[in-house]
């Protein structure tokens, strides 16, 4: 799963940056935003319990 900020999340979770491994939780439908460090690339995503 390859996922860039700026586009809208199709599941809700954390997503975690490619380039440095720090992680951003965003919920369903929302636009990713790019992580702490500026990044822009996330390489994978893990599911957040109840966030729907």
């Amino acid at each position: 799963m390859v996922a860039h900020a700026g586009e809208k999340a199709q599941k809700a979770g954390v997503f975690h940056c490619a380039k440095c491994g720090e992680k951003v939780s965003v919920k369903e439908g929302a636009k990713i935003p790019k992580c702490p460090n500026g990044h822009t690339e996330f390489g994978s995503r893990t599911h957040e319990p109840g966030n729907k």
